[in-house]
C-alpha cells in the first residue's frame, strides 16, 4: 500500500518547490526508470503494479494497485511504475566541446526534448538561466526518455556564466548569418532563446556571433520554428564540423 503521507509527498514533488526542498523527483515509465537505474542517480523508492525491477532491493520497492498508481501519477493515463529518486548535485560547468545555454525556456515538453537531443548528439553540457524551466518537473523528465541521466544540467545566473568565457558564443536569432553557410567551431557556447521572446537583452550582449536558420520556399510565412525544432537544426550543423 501507499501511506497517506507517501501520497502528500509524491504529488508534492509536482511542484518545483517541494523538489527542492525535499531534494526528489519523480519519473515515470519502465523505459525512464530504468535509465535512471543504470545511471548515477541514487533511488529513493520505486512503486509498481506488477513485478518489474527485480535487480532493485525489496526495502526499496512498493508493489501497489492501479488505483493507488492513479493517485500519485502525474500522468493522465499512469504507466506500471512510478520511482523517486534523488536529485543530483549540480556538477561544475565543462570548458571544452560545445555547450548549449538556456535562456529562459518555459515549455517542459521543449527542455525534455531539448535534453533528449543533446544526448543525441553528444553535448555533455546545459547550462540554464534559474528562470528556466526545472529539469526535473515530471513532465520534463519524462520527455527525455532517460536522457536525462547521460546529460549534466546546471542552473546559474547565465549573463555572468557567459561573460566568464573564453569561447565564442553564438546565438541563434532570425536576423544572424545563415547557420549552413558558416564553419563552426568544435568549443563554443551555443544560446537558445524564450520560445516568445528569444534571447533576452542582458545575454543578447554578451553574443559573439549570432546565427540562424532561412527559411526556404516562395511564401516565407512561418514567424519562426519552435524552439527544440530549432535546436536540432543547429546541433546537427555544429557536428557536422566536429
Amino acid at each position: 500500500m501507499v501511506s497517506k503521507s507517501q501520497i502528500k509527498l509524491i504529488t508534492s514533488l509536482q511542484q518545483k518547490k517541494f523538489r527542492q526542498e525535499h531534494q526528489l523527483f519523480i519519473a515515470e515509465g519502465v523505459k525512464v526508470i530504468q535509465e535512471l537505474l543504470l545511471s548515477n542517480f541514487v533511488l529513493e523508492h520505486l512503486f509498481v503494479t506488477q513485478e518489474l525491477f527485480s535487480e532493485v532491493d525489496t526495502e526499496q520497492k512498493t508493489v501497489i494497485t492501479e488505483t493507488e498508481l492513479k493517485k500519485i501519477s502525474c500522468l493522465s493515463t499512469p504507466n506500471n511504475c512510478l520511482a523517486l529518486f534523488k536529485v543530483p548535485i549540480q556538477k561544475t560547468t565543462k570548458s571544452s566541446g560545445l555547450i548549449i545555454a538556456l535562456d529562459d525556456i518555459r515549455d517542459p515538453g521543449n527542455m525534455g526534448t531539448i535534453i533528449r537531443l543533446c544526448d543525441w548528439f553528444g553535448i555533455e553540457q546545459i547550462v540554464c538561466s534559474e528562470q528556466t524551466v526545472d529539469a526535473y518537473n515530471p513532465k520534463v523528465v519524462q520527455a527525455t526518455m532517460g536522457s536525462i541521466s547521460r546529460v549534466s544540467i546546471t542552473y546559474t545566473n547565465l549573463s555572468k556564466y557567459l561573460s566568464r568565457q573564453s569561447v565564442e558564443i553564438f546565438g541563434t536569432f532570425m536576423d544572424g548569418k545563415n547557420v549552413y553557410k558558416e564553419s563552426l567551431p568544435k568549443d563554443g557556447v551555443l544560446v537558445l532563446g524564450n520560445e516568445a521572446n528569444g534571447i533576452s537583452k542582458d545575454v543578447e550582449k554578451l553574443i559573439t556571433s549570432k546565427l540562424a536558420i532561412p527559411r526556404f520556399g516562395d511564401l516565407q510565412k512561418a514567424e519562426s520554428l519552435n524552439v527544440a525544432t530549432a535546436t536540432a537544426i543547429f546541433l546537427s550543423e555544429f557536428k557536422r564540423f566536429s
